[in-house]
């Protein structure tokens, strides 16, 4: 049922079939792995049983972490509105609304503030408002787009102060890198796919910072150009799905980050694993779509084996950040996210 519902969905979202039909195996993939349902259902009923009563996952100024969850929800295809975890998906989204700053800011860092952003951007449009807050509380409490318009303008004002045209963990901070700025800059592009307004100079200058850190090879420095910071698959990732998101396929460095993480499929990742598999998953399916398909057959047989009996995954940030971050590395089997379009 889920994968027809999954064609259904994505042939709705584009047009008529006929439209489609040449393009469906492209879109589409193969066949679901066997272990990627059983392993989604199982990391959905770890979040669920683990989320707090207010709706967090972790703590409460940590709204990035709730933000990644809440999308793992959301990305499963399941109706926000009437389906099983509905409430989850609520209480996310009101979670990381009040937990919001009056200047837009989504604590506790600009990693947060990206990821959250992210998730209410996946959120907005999905989730029928006039049911998200419980009674009596609609008078005092923000919407989804206020929200989000309130959080870009902190994120192009945080930017317009930064040198460099990216961001750090700071709002007010004068360095950047790029690790920060490609969680920054994926939540605004996030909300301009959903429509909110995000000044083109903002995407742009975000962007090339970028390219000033990603040599032709496609190694990707962690801050201040060219060299600095050793190589990381997972930067060389972050940088290749900018690019694609950000409509910057011609430029080299696009097609050398590309090609240096597709060159490595079996690349072991021993520092921030989940992190890794996030955005590996996502640059690859922008990018080249049968490398994703060899890497995600590997990555669902090892994850199988990874996941405890409760359905968690240890991460480096607690268990909900490591179910959160592995779900959504198999989630574009299912392709329901918006951000997820090719």
């Amino acid at each position: 049922m889920r994968s027809l519902l999954k064609i259904v969905a994505v042939v709705g979202l584009h047009g008529a079939f006929s439209a489609e039909a040449q393009n469906l195996s492209i879109r589409l993939g193969n066949e679901i792995p066997p272990e990627v349902d059983t392993i989604y259902e199982r990391g959905l009923g770890y979040l669920s049983a683990s989320q707090a009563d207010e709706g967090s996952w972790r703590s409460r100024s940590e709204h990035g972490i709730t933000g990644l969850c809440l999308m793992a929800f959301l990305a499963s295809g399941e109706d926000p509105n009437f389906g099983r975890y509905r409430l989850n998906v609520k209480r996310a989204v009101r979670s990381i609304i009040l937990g919001q700053e009056k200047n837009g800011f989504i604590p506790n860092s600009m990693y947060h503030h990206g990821f959250a952003m992210l998730a209410l951007a996946e959120a907005y449009g999905a989730i029928d408002e006039d049911t998200l807050w419980e009674a009596g509380d609609t008078d005092q409490k923000k919407t989804i787009v206020k929200a989000l318009e309130d959080a870009v303008k902190l994120a192009v004002d945080s930017q317009a102060k930064n040198r460099w045209g990216g961001w750090r963990y700071s709002p007010t901070s004068t360095d950047a890198d790029t690790s920060v700025t490609g969680a920054v800059l994926m939540g605004l592009l996030g909300c301009r796919n959903a429509g909110i307004h995000v000044p083109d100079e903002t995407i742009e200058n975000a962007l090339v910072y970028m390219q000033q850190n990603t040599a032709s090879s496609g190694f990707v420095a962690y801050s201040g150009g060219i060299g600095g910071g050793g190589d990381s698959m997972a930067r060389s990732s972050v940088a290749s799905l900018v690019y694609a998101v950000g409509h910057k396929r011609e430029w080299e460095e696009y097609a050398g980050a590309l090609e240096h993480i597709t060159n490595k499929l079996d690349h072991k990742e021993t520092s921030h694993t989940h992190y890794f598999y996030y955005y590996m998953a996502q640059a690859l399916y922008q990018g080249d779509p049968e490398a994703w398909e060899q890497w995600n057959r590997k990555t669902s047989r090892m994850l199988a084996d990874q996941q405890s009996s409760e359905g968690s995954f240890s991460g480096s940030y607690g268990e909900a950040y490591g179910t959160a971050m592995s779900l959504l590395s198999l989630a574009l089997n299912y392709r329901f996210l918006p951000i997820y379009e090719r």
